[in-house]
């Protein structure tokens, strides 16, 4: 059924849209010459030569055999509805009315050549990314062990037991959407309420990724000093006389605390989308909530007695003073230079 007005023009700005993202700046990306041209379909030349480039487009970051060729008049319309309709049945189009009925009629009407461009347009998207990721995957095994590590994490999170091998990965993923059902089913809608609510488009995608390799570099940098001062630290332990004594037991205790500690960052994009708004509240470090997850046995700790002072107060201390030496038997140059210049008039 052919859709109204409405839903023909609505269909005609997410066509628009996603041609804009594309980089296609021909004369069809403005919404009302879209909408003329589907009205014509296959018959229109403008038409065609949009589909010719979504297909060109699409067979040079993809595997796909088929191709149509541009048209040169409203005679070469039953051709191409014949080569697209071979396109559409090697792409698994998911739409009926532009792989069943008559071929000769699909491509007649604005609804079905608008759904064509979103289709054809959104397979180009999709094939774009993915031949981006190729180009910068990183090492498979790697992934893997980062897909089983948000895996456990997320069982441990639920309450779950360790998955097991032995029971297919669907069974799996039914258990871990019933479990977050019921847990979600619990929450209050205002924690469910997510931080990034405005959907991103391909470019802001690719800002937001550079942008979270930069903080990933500079977690890294700042990691690294972290643990260059804390070398430093230990070290200087070691030069007093009872370290002589303790020295075992101190690298007993530091030694695996410090090859526990990684320079690598583990926030990811993930992240950024599971966030909450009740994530964005700043808590100052003093807040009772906040330090109960920060206080440790160190805090208990009370010095009393005489504790040295170590100082650390800059409005305290006073201009540094010049420093003098007291006057050497003999006098100095001056008197020295006097006699000598007393013995030269004689």
């Amino acid at each position: 059924m052919e859709a109204g007005e409405e839903g023909v023009r609505a269909l005609a700005e997410q066509a628009a849209g996603l041609l804009l993202d594309l980089g296609y700046v021909e004369p069809l990306s403005c919404v009302d010459t879209l909408i003329h041209s589907c009205v014509l379909g296959a018959s229109c030349q403008e038409f065609t030569s949009l589909c010719v480039w979504l297909v060109s487009q699409l067979k040079s970051v993809s595997s796909l055999v088929d191709n149509v060729c541009p048209t040169e008049g409203p005679a070469d319309a039953e051709t191409f509805q014949l080569e697209m309709s071979g396109v559409l049945s090697e792409l698994h189009c998911p739409y009926t009315s532009l792989t069943t009925g008559d071929v000769t009629l699909r491509l007649t009407n604005a609804n079905n050549c608008l759904l064509l461009i979103v289709f054809l347009s959104t397979e180009l998207q999709a094939a774009r990314t993915l031949t981006r990721r190729m180009a910068t995957a990183p090492d498979p095994g790697r992934l893997a062990k980062e897909a089983l590590c948000e895996l456990r994490l997320i069982w441990e999170a639920l309450g779950l037991p360790e998955p097991s091998l032995d029971i297919p990965v669907a069974e799996h993923m039914s258990l871990l959407e019933k479990k977050i059902c019921d847990v979600s089913a619990t929450i209050p809608n205002s924690q469910l309420s997510p931080l990034l609510k405005v959907p991103l488009l391909p470019a802001q995608w690719g800002k937001l990724i550079e942008l979270h390799r930069s903080l990933l570099t500079e977690y890294e940098c700042r990691m690294r000093m972290l643990f260059t001062r804390f070398d430093v630290t230990v070290q200087s332990f070691h030069w007093s006389e009872r370290a002589k004594e303790k020295g075992r037991a101190m690298q007993d205790v530091l030694g695996p605390l410090s090859k526990s500690l990684h320079t690598e960052s583990c926030v990811t994009l993930s992240h950024l989308l599971a966030a909450r708004e009740n994530d964005s509240q700043i808590v100052q470090t003093c807040n009772a909530t906040f330090c109960q997850n920060t206080r440790s046995t160190i805090h208990k700790v009370l010095m009393v007695g005489n504790v040295p002072d170590r100082g650390g107060r800059p409005n305290e201390i006073e201009p540094p003073m010049p420093s003098w030496e007291k006057r050497r038997e003999g006098g100095g140059g001056q008197r020295n230079w006097g006699k000598s210049n007393k013995k030269r008039k004689r």
